[in-house]
């Protein structure tokens, strides 16, 4: 009995010595769990603020300008006459044709024959010109007018080489063509209408 009453004064001994050399467990106050949550939300503020990307300079691009569509602009032909009033007034090349303003009347040389036929649907204005033949100086110009598919047969003209232009206002077949052909023999020669060019046929 005695031993077991110096086993307990140790055991309370060594209980009260124990707990006198232990320190006491540190607390935290209001404030500092305060100052840290201000601290703490300061730093995640300022590493937000720096991961936002900052705003680049865009480079300048060209401004699109509209630029025009090319349009059709009609081109007049020239006539026969107007190439010999452009002649007479002087106008143009210093050179001019004597043959440009000619009417070709009656010319002299070796006789020919000429037809024109109209192979088109419209009436047509037909200019015949005869290039100076080397011969008897013989040049000039003549018009005709054809009604639809028809002919005219020129019996008094020479042998030498034409340029013939044919044209239409007709609003069915508004057209413009031309041809040329030289002649060297008095039979009878052709030279056929159509809207896309004027066909020389021989005899």
């Amino acid at each position: 009995m005695k031993l077991f009453k110096y086993v307990f004064i140790l055991i309370l001994l060594a209980t009260v010595i124990s707990a006198c050399g232990a320190e006491p467990i540190p607390t935290i106050s209001a404030a500092d769990v305060q100052s840290t949550a201000e601290a703490a939300a300061f730093t995640m503020v300022a590493q937000t603020q720096e991961a936002i990307p900052t705003a680049t300079a865009v480079p300048p691009t060209d401004t699109p300008t509209v630029t025009p569509l090319p349009t059709d602009t009609p081109v007049s032909l020239p006539t026969l006459e107007t190439t010999a009033a452009t002649a007479a007034s002087g106008s143009g090349n210093t050179t001019v044709d004597p043959c440009a303003n000619r009417v070709l009347s009656a010319p002299q040389g070796r006789e020919t024959v000429i037809r024109i036929v109209n192979k088109t649907k419209v009436a047509i204005t037909v200019s015949l010109y005869l290039n100076e033949t080397a011969s008897h100086g013989a040049c000039g110009y003549r018009g005709y007018t054809l009604s639809r598919n028809n002919d005219v047969v020129i019996s008094d003209l020479v042998q030498g080489c034409y340029n013939l232009w044919a044209w239409s206002d007709d609003p069915k077949g508004r057209f413009s063509s031309s041809g040329y052909g030289c002649i060297n023999n008095p039979d009878k020669w052709t030279f056929e209408v159509s809207e896309a060019s004027i066909k020389f046929v021989g005899p």
